[in-house]
């Protein structure tokens, strides 16, 4: 008579019948997941000199910043609920329908007729996107090796910022010649292939209450939001949703306000545009060497010392550099500033249970939102002032000090060292 298994929660929650054949498709779906977010939460920052210049919408720099505001808001949103959705019905249920959903409201953005239009679709289009990284956070993780936390989720967030690089390299191209509307249908149509594949391919993690059943665990498995506030959660959750509002308003105001500061500066579109694509270049070198660090160092140790890199060049942008030098200076500030949110969120997958990890994920995510909604706010402020440049760059750097700080707050555990 065939044994029949039990779940082992040191190995994460549990998976639905025939779903392991397909464990080794979680990683490369994931990323393309992540990838098309980042092409579609980069693309704003791609068109907005463009939209800025649209005769017909009247846009400023104060007013534009409430279009992307409206996105954001949507994006939080979609976190806040995506990640107790994806724990309470299963990831991958979760993960097509924020796919769907982004990528049919981002197609619907190329059609816009105005900007009251296209910030709602932009807000409409946040709420799948919102949920994406949290679930293919979560996914990531419970399917990697013990003591590779810090690699996966980094590896993982690759895909963010090629589709970054992407939408810079396609602005480069399409805008000068065909306008920003393409930009959204090129955001769009990949989608047409990764959504297939999600549905055929992506197992299938089952819902908090069917783990519940399967080994009964209290009253937590029915209630993982709760966790994040109890058992001595407390203090820890407010300590990453601190560091995630600096980490994600750094990467948001960075990516949306960057090229017009540098236009600021004095340089022209294209070399802004340019200086875009490094600095998400950068964040991929950074996100590669990051996550093998933190597997050696500890998340905790690694987290702290990116940030206050990041500080460091951030503020080192406001130092005038000849020739190329800018560039290596952009692109020592895209190595170390956004790998810093994603230790954060790294951090966060190690540090709760199994059961509350989407949950946890998507909280710090959602609430980070509100950092990710103050950094383009934060940017068309100092733009409208007229102090861009170089004090922006020097309280960016501030914001990056300050996500330290929150990291150090982080109490010891046994699950996370370092």
């Amino acid at each position: 008579m065939a044994q029949t298994s039990r779940p082992d929660p040191a190995r994460g929650p549990t998976t639905a019948p025939g779903a392991v054949r397909h464990g080794g498709w979680v990683a490369p779906l994931c990323w393309a997941a992540v990838a098309l977010e980042g092409f579609d939460l980069v693309v704003l920052g791609v068109v907005l000199p463009s939209l800025l210049e649209e005769p017909a919408w009247g846009l400023t720099p104060a007013t534009a910043s409430l279009v992307s505001t409206a996105g954001l808001l949507g994006v939080m949103a979609g976190a806040l609920s995506a990640g107790p959705l994806a724990d309470l019905v299963g990831r991958r249920r979760a993960m097509l329908a924020t796919v769907v959903a982004f990528s049919v409201l981002t197609l619907l953005c190329a059609v816009a007729t105005g900007p009251w239009t296209f910030g709602a679709l932009r807000f409409l289009a946040g709420l799948g996107l919102g949920g994406v990284l949290p679930v293919a956070l979560a996914m990531v993780n419970e399917h990697s090796g013990p003591g590779r936390g810090g690699s996966a989720t980094t590896t993982l967030m690759t895909g963010y910022h090629v589709g970054a690089v992407a939408t810079s390299l396609l602005g480069i191209l399409v805008i000068p010649v065909w306008g920003w509307r393409p930009m959204f249908v090129l955001g769009a149509l990949p989608a047409i292939v990764l959504v297939p594949l999600l549905a055929r391919y992506l197992p299938d993690t089952l819902p908090a209450e069917a783990r519940a059943t399967a080994a009964p665990a209290g009253p937590r498995s029915r209630n993982p939001v709760a966790q994040l506030v109890r058992d001595g959660y407390l203090r820890s959750s407010v300590a990453f949703w601190v560091a995630s509002f600096m980490g994600l308003l750094l990467v948001y105001g960075l990516n949306t306000w960057l090229p017009q500061i540098m236009r600021v500066a004095g340089y022209g579109l294209d070399a802004a545009l340019a200086q875009l694509l490094v600095l998400n270049v950068g964040a991929i070198v950074g996100l590669l060497v990051a996550g093998r660090v933190a597997d050696r160092i500890g998340l905790r140790t690694a987290t702290v010392g990116w940030f206050v890199a990041g500080s460091v060049f951030l503020a080192l942008l406001a130092v005038p550099l000849p020739g190329g030098g800018i560039y290596v200076s952009v692109l020592l500030a895209g190595v170390f500033v956004f790998s810093s949110q994603v230790l954060v969120y790294a951090f966060v997958s190690r540090h709760y249970p199994d059961h509350a990890r989407a949950s946890a994920l998507g909280a710090a995510s959602g609430i980070g939102r509100l950092g990710a909604i103050c950094g383009p706010l934060l940017g068309g402020v100092l733009l409208t002032a007229g102090l861009a440049y170089p004090w922006g760059f020097f309280a960016f750097g501030a914001v990056a000090a300050l996500g330290a700080l929150a990291v150090l707050a982080v109490p010891r555990d046994r699950r996370v060292t370092g």
